[in-house]
Formats: structure tokens, C-alpha cells, sequence
């Protein structure tokens, strides 16, 4: 529609007779409707806005992004039909907001919004409205979080051959230097040895520590390479869950098994998941700490995928440290190094799995690996409609 189009219809209104005026009606009708389905090609979300935040359209691609009906959401104020958007601290004479927004209904989602003023022409510094443009960055976002999380492995995998040749020949040398004392302090007097023995023990208990993070530290970013095998996962499941009984019983922690009798077997590294349901389990128990704790382990599997669970009734995660789970030394733990869930991750990408934490504070966690039991086969939709190619080319 030319500028001024409306403004010259209604100037001359009173002289419009019935025929013209019907011409004119079909017309607005027409560019109304080719507005509309060019808008609803949008993926991305478009609101118009009166001054006061009413809306006057929205299109499909807002409606999905906020689950609203279009019917209902036309005529009725933005703030009530997304809740937690402060309309008055947008709104701006002459000014244009891009602003980050979250949502989690009716998906968890990341948004961008650009709210920009329809200007009057005949009056500048009158708005007639305003115009919402929303676009989706959910995908963006994670792939951007997925380049991070990559460059900063690259980085700790650099650290960790510095690592290994700085702290780990040390380590062993000192270690062969306490062999030779504990062989010397034998010949001292019982009374002059034993202070010196208690110190010496100490001395390697912390080597021994000082070697196990340094190993377990290696083991979370280096790569490797998954020595695949068909096995019996539940298995492996029940072998790690063997060496954890004497510590599980110790606690008075009770473990209840629901492992699926016609669970397939699977081309996995059998060594690695031992270590990754360890670990899980281990993590378990000690987020219940007393004694009447429950774990929950189950294993099931459909067409396409096998499923891990492991549940506990422990103190759950709180929702500021849900995002930084897989971070390298982030541990709530005293004596923990926080790299359990680094092995646990690893282990499962490179299996071409995903694994997933839910948690609430105060009420458990529960840890659920999907594992893809190989690739999908393609399936067929039904199509909408058949278009006949002869037909349509003549």
C-alpha cells in the first residue's frame, strides 16, 4: 500500500459513491490478507502493539513461541499473556529496545527481542504503536556453549602434557626418596622412629593423593579411543555396583534394581562404563550421607536407544550450581576434585550418548545416560498432499 493511501481515502470519503467505495474495500482487504501470509512465512515472531501494550496481531510464529492462542491473545494486553514482561520499563518515546529473554512454557526457550516504535508521519514524536520482532537463539546458544566447552578442553588437554612431565616425574621421585628413609628409619631406636615414621606416612599419603588427581585430571581430558566389544551393560552395571556394597552397607544405604531381562547387548567399552557407573553410583551415596538413603538403578532400551537411571533421595543440586555440573574442579564435596562428571560426560560422547541431570534441592537427583543402540533407520511421513509433476506442467 502506497504512503498516504488511507489518508487520501479519507479525505475524500464523503464523495465516494457505493461502486468505488467497494473497490476501494476489496483492495485494503487484499494487501490486509497478503500482509498477513507474509508475516505468517515469518519464522520469526512479529506483534503489533498499541500504545498501551494491547495486541493488535500476532502471528503464528509468536504464538509457538509463547503458547498462545491467536483468537484469544488479539485485544488483550502483553503482560497478561507473558507473564514477567515489565511493558512499562520497555517502552520508550522514540527508542528501540533488543533485549535477551528465557522462557520455559510451553518449551524451555532463549529469545531475542526487538521492540521498535511505529511512528506517526504527520506528528514524529507521536507513536502510533510499537512492532515485536522475536527470534529464537536457543539453537545458537547451545552451539555456542559447545564451542566453549571444546576450546576450553583444547586448552586443558595442552595443560595436561605440561602437567604430567612437571608434577608426575616429581612425584615419582619422591616417592622412591621415602622408599630409601622408611628403609634407613629401621635401623633407628624404636623410640626415636616412630615420630619419624608417622611423618614419613603422611608424607606419602599425600603423594598418593597428589597422584591420583594428577591421574584422574589426565584421564578426564585426554583422548581416547573407546575399545568397543559387545557386552551385557547391565553387567557392568552390577560389577560396579559389587565394589560399592561394603561402602553402600557401611552407610546403611539400601539399592533397588530394576534392570530390563531382554536388555541387548551393546558395542561399548565395557572398561569405561564400569568406571562411568562407578562413579555415578559412588556420587549417589554421598549426596545422601545418613544412613536410610535410597538408590535407584534401572536399565531399559527401546528401538533406538538404551537408557541408564540413577536415582537418589539425597540433598539435590542447588539451581545456581545445575549449569556448571560439568565444569573441572567444581565440587561441592571437601575432598572431591570435580572431575567425576568430566569422566562420566566424556565416556558417553564418545559413545555418541548424552547424559542428563535432574535435580531439585531436597529432593534427589536423578542421572539418566542415553545411549544410541546404532543409527536410525528412515521413516516415511505422511505426506500432506501429492503433487502430480505431469499434470502441474502443462
Amino acid at each position: 500500500m502506497k504512503p498516504g493511501f488511507l489518508d487520501k481515502i479519507l479525505a475524500r470519503i464523503d464523495r465516494i459513491d457505493p461502486a468505488e467505495a467497494r473497490q476501494l474495500l476489496d483492495r485494503l482487504v487484499r494487501e490486509k490478507g497478503f500482509l498477513e501470509q507474509v508475516f505468517e512465512a515469518l519464522h520469526e515472531g512479529v506483534i503489533v502493539l498499541d500504545g498501551e501494550g494491547e495486541i493488535s496481531f500476532i502471528n503464528g510464529a509468536a504464538c509457538r513461541f509463547f503458547g498462545l492462542n491467536p483468537e484469544a491473545a488479539q485485544g488483550t494486553l502483553i503482560t497478561a499473556r507473558i507473564p514477567g514482561l515489565d511493558w512499562a520499563s520497555l517502552v520508550k518515546p522514540g527508542m528501540v529496545v533488543s533485549r535477551d529473554l528465557e522462557i520455559f512454557y510451553p518449551e524451555n526457550r532463549f529469545l531475542n527481542f526487538y521492540l521498535s516504535p511505529i511512528k506517526h508521519e504527520q506528528s514524529p514524536g507521536t507513536n502510533f504503536g510499537w512492532v515485536m520482532l522475536v527470534r529464537d537463539l536457543t539453537v545458537t546458544r547451545a552451539e555456542a556453549e559447545q564451542t566453549l566447552e571444546s576450546e576450553r578442553l583444547n586448552a586443558l588437554t595442552l595443560l595436561a602434557a605440561g602437567v604430567a612431565h612437571e608434577i608426575g616425574n616429581p612425584l615419582n621421585s619422591l616417592d622412591i626418596h621415602l622408599q630409601l628413609m622408611a628403609r634407613k628409619l629401621k635401623k633407628l631406636p624404636p623410640g626415636d622412629r616412630k615420630p619419624l615414621e608417622e611423618n614419613l606416612e603422611t608424607a606419602r599419603s599425600e603423594i598418593k593423593r597428589l597422584d591420583t588427581i594428577l591421574r584422574q585430571f589426565l584421564q578426564a581430558i585426554r583422548p581416547t579411543t573407546p575399545n568397543r566389544e559387545r557386552c551385557d551393560l547391565p553387567k557392568v552395571l552390577s560389577d560396579a555396583l559389587r565394589l560399592l556394597e561394603p561402602e553402600l552397607e557401611t552407610r546403611g544405604i539400601a539399592v533397588e534394581l530394576s534392570l530390563a531381562t531382554d536388555f541387548p547387548l551393546m558395542e561399548v567399552d565395557s572398561g569405561q562404563f564400569q568406571q562411568v557407573f562407578y562413579n555415578l553410583i559412588r556420587n549417589a551415596y554421598q549426596a545422601i550421607g545418613g544412613a536410610g538413603g535410597i538408590i535407584r538403578v534401572s536399565a531399559r532400551a527401546n528401538e533406538y536407544e538404551a537408557i541408564f537411571t540413577i536415582e537418589d533421595n539425597g540433598t539435590g543440586i542447588p539451581p545456581e550450581q545445575m549449569g556448571s555440573l560439568f565444569e573441572p574442579y567444581r565440587t561441592t564435596k571437601q575432598s572431591g576434585t570435580g572431575l567425576g562428571l568430566l569422566i562420566v560426560r566424556r565416556v558417553v560422547r564418545e559413545h555418541g550418548g548424552e547424559i542428563e541431570v535432574q535435580s531439585e534441592p531436597g529432593s534427589g537427583t536423578r542421572i539418566l545416560i542415553h545411549l544410541p543402540r546404532g543409527p536410525r533407520p528412515v521413516r516415511l511421513l505422511e505426506a500432506d498432499r501429492v503433487i502430480d509433476i505431469e499434470a502441474s506442467s502443462h
